[in-house]
């Protein structure tokens, strides 16, 4: 592992917690977020006591148009507290994070955990797997 690793590992990961925020006016863009991705990367999800498996596109997709569409406003996640791995060109990174906005008129609020498995392609760092569950 190098700094420059561990920079650009940040930096995708910020960038990706970043993507979903439609504050202050910004729009989301489903080009940028399917840039953090490889090519068949898969995203996870547990829903209840099922996990629901994604393609980036299914994933992103339809957050894109709920935070366009002004049924969400005011929407924001970040990263709380993390921990990386980074073994040669593979990574692991367990994200604990924290979202909150406005949906319907109505304030909504969360925290939970987001595994990212990274790779560094020849294009830089990329999310190759990404899985996640929100707090009960």
């Amino acid at each position: 592992m190098t700094n420059t690793d561990q920079a650009q590992v940040d930096a995708l990961i910020a960038g990706f917690f970043d993507a979903f925020d439609n504050r202050d006016g910004r729009v989301p863009d489903h080009g940028r977020l399917a840039r953090m991705f490889a090519d068949r990367a898969v995203v996870a999800m547990q829903q209840g006591a099922a996990c629901v498996l994604y393609t980036p596109d299914e994933f992103i997709a339809p957050r894109i148009a709920l935070l366009a569409s002004g049924e969400l406003v005011g929407f924001h996640e970040w990263e709380e507290s993390a921990s990386t791995q980074i073994i040669g060109s593979l990574a692991l990174r367990a994200s604990r994070y924290a979202k909150t906005g406005v949906r319907n008129g109505d304030a909504v609020a969360g925290r939970g955990a987001k595994f990212f498995q990274l790779a560094r392609l020849a294009c830089g760092w990329r999310i190759v797997a990404l899985s996640w569950a929100d707090d009960a």
